[in-house]
């Protein structure tokens, strides 16, 4: 059973946001929703200042500080290492929300499920479509999946994750500079832990001790 994990390279990055807008098209994201986002910020003093630019979404950490906090068992890691939320089982408190280092979930009640993109025109045809082919329950807690169904999907056509584009997360297809690698983190020999071990690549926010699924290279 593979270990899905993904490499993200800070210097190639140029915050076209491209990331998250696929994000917010393949899970049809309601507005004001993102499972990816870009942080931006500066270092140094002018004029020798540099700007930071960090993608951020789910860690799908392995020792995940949400799943210790949630009471009922909603969120769980499974075998391949993707951390889910189990919508028949989440009640809403939204104590893996708080607990997230990252910041990741969002919780989705009637206010969130009722917005609209062109606001007082009522929905368009593709939200309505989205609400049908990816619905979201209200009052649970919703979050990066990695793209699970694209994973399973393609596997199940014998393609790769990581290599073949029907069964990569979103985010890594649409990247046009190639900043976003993914793949098996139990598989020595893949791309990812070549890049984590050759450029040193850390995980943000490592003194939390969730050990998580996400490395960045700067």
């Amino acid at each position: 059973m593979p270990r899905w994990g993904m490499v993200i390279d800070v210097k190639r990055c140029i915050a076209c946001w491209g990331c998250a807008i696929a994000c917010k098209e393949e899970h049809f994201l309601p507005p004001g929703v993102f499972f990816n986002r870009v942080l931006i910020g500066e270092t140094g003093k002018f004029p020798t200042s540099s700007k930071i630019i960090y993608p951020i979404l789910c860690n799908h950490c392995s020792d995940a500080a949400c799943v210790e906090a949630c009471p009922t068992g909603a969120t769980y890691v499974r075998e391949d290492g993707i951390v889910a939320v189990d919508d028949e089982k989440c009640v809403g408190c939204r104590a893996c929300l708080v607990s997230c280092p990252y910041q990741q979930r969002t919780y989705y009640d009637q206010k969130v499920k009722d917005r609209e993109y062109f606001p007082g025109q009522g929905k368009t045809e593709m939200e309505l479509i989205g609400e049908k082919l990816y619905p979201f329950k209200v009052g649970t807690v919703i979050k990066c999946n990695f793209c699970s169904e694209r994973l399973e999907d393609g596997m199940k056509k014998g393609l790769t994750p990581g290599k073949d584009e029907d069964a990569s997360p979103a985010c890594v297809n649409i990247c046009p500079v190639n900043a976003r690698i993914f793949g098996d983190l139990d598989d020595p020999d893949s791309e990812i832990n070549r890049l984590i071990m050759e450029k040193k690549g850390k995980q943000l926010r490592k003194e939390f001790g969730t050990e998580p699924a996400v490395y960045y290279i700067d």
